[in-house]
């Protein structure tokens, strides 16, 4: 079925309307930051850059690391953004844009996440690394699209239980990572954990400054939350969205994360920039591991 022009918005040149993107300008492993700043941060690695645009937070530079090629992608924050991006990805290779029909021979495409979190967990010191198992989808964005098939409902069921979570608010999603690329990147320096995503960086995470919170004991919760060895390890706002868009459209994924705040020991790292470049190093040598 055609896919109407109100529904795959192009730009007068065939790109991609918020992206700007076309087909040839991605890799098939597509590096994820949030901050557009950083997109230089992991391309001054690279040996040659091919290809470069932005617009609006939405930057991509495309070229090449020790002879494999690599976009990187700033997605900006929330899992708004990640919706838009999953899917304006997933059209440029799985849907021909001149006929606007879905192609009969499906890409995956592998998405890694590079961002920054604060800790929950004491035991999870800052300038760590972390990489996440799991996704916890607090915020709602996912419910939006048949889910079924990618949701864990008895741990679900047991964190609604555990933090008495309210009715009112979204049910929350627990998603799996790509196992292939958490055997790729896992290592005896890198923690795991289960981040939790949240649709906001104050309230949803439990921050206070003006306005009181609807359930203040919710992090305390969160915190102590275990089914079967499976505790919550961060909060953060786009790792469960990439999970589970990327598991509905059949691609891979993976979310790592630079510490720089622990909140369990109210800590923040005195040199944060260090602990993201070293990260960025880390996932650039695990990309070309034979």
């Amino acid at each position: 079925m055609r896919i109407k022009e109100s529904e795959l918005i192009l730009n007068p040149d065939g790109s991609v309307y918020h992206l700007n993107l076309r087909p040839e300008n991605i890799a098939e492993t597509i590096l994820f930051v949030g901050d557009q700043d950083r997109v230089e941060k992991i391309t001054k690695h690279f040996d040659t850059i091919d290809f470069k645009t932005q617009k609006r937070e939405f930057k991509t530079q495309t070229g090449t690391y020790k002879g494999k090629r690599l976009t990187v992608l700033s997605t900006g924050i929330g899992p708004d953004n990640i919706d838009i991006v999953l899917n304006e990805l997933d059209a440029l290779v799985n849907i021909d844009l001149t006929t606007r029909k879905p192609k009969d021979e499906l890409t995956s495409l592998n998405i890694i996440r590079i961002g920054t979190s604060g800790s929950l967990q004491s035991e999870i010191p800052i300038n760590s690394f972390l990489l996440n198992t799991y996704g916890l989808d607090l915020n709602g964005m996912l419910h939006f699209y048949k889910i079924d098939s990618i949701c864990n409902t008895k741990i679900e069921e047991a964190f609604i239980k555990h933090t008495d979570w309210k009715p009112e608010k979204a049910r929350p999603i627990l998603i799996k990572n790509s196992s292939e690329l958490e055997a790729q990147f896992e290592s005896d320096i890198v923690f795991k954990g289960v981040t939790a995503t949240a649709g906001g960086f104050y309230g949803p995470q439990g921050r206070v400054l003006r306005l009181p919170l609807e359930d203040d004991t919710l992090n305390k919760k969160i915190e102590k939350f275990s089914y079967q060895e499976i505790k919550i390890s961060n909060f953060e706002m786009e790792t469960a969205a990439i999970y589970g868009l990327s598991k509905l459209l059949g691609h891979k994924a993976i979310s790592l994360n630079a510490i720089i705040a622990n909140r369990a020991n109210g800590t923040f790292s005195e040199n944060p920039g260090q602990v993201i470049k070293d990260l960025i190093e880390y996932t650039l040598d695990k990309l070309i591991e034979k």
